[in-house]
């Protein structure tokens, strides 16, 4: 078992999930139910698949979790350029999101490797 809230990558993810809030309390009030609410249950998701993996009997669980994360911190990343694209969001904003998810992106799969070479 895994202490997650040590991890780099959880609390990497878990200030990504309140620069995401703040951003998206400036979007348009009609992509409340939309794009809004999409970024955040995607960031949301990061860290808390993280959590949920450390918390899990194996690393191959753990793995699987870490593999739902990457695949909203990469879910996360369309939406941010989608955002750009839409004017929500500034060009030093989106550059700010794209590469601490890229950031993240790579951490995560630094773990999963870990994990495998661990084996």
């Amino acid at each position: 078992m895994h202490q997650f809230k040590e991890l780099k990558v959880w609390q990497k993810g878990r200030v990504l999930v309140k620069e995401i809030y703040k951003a998206t309390h400036t979007f348009p009030q009609d992509e409340l139910f939309g794009i809004t609410s999409q970024m955040r249950r995607a960031a949301v998701s990061i860290p808390a698949n993280i959590a949920e993996g450390c918390g899990r009997n194996s690393d191959k669980e753990l793995s699987r979790f870490l593999d739902i994360a990457n695949g909203s911190a990469f879910e996360l990343e369309t939406l941010v350029i989608l955002s750009l694209d839409l004017e929500f969001l500034s060009q030093d904003k989106f550059e700010e999101f794209d590469y601490n998810l890229n950031e993240i992106q790579k951490m995560i799969f630094g773990f999963k490797q870990s994990l495998i070479n661990h084996d």
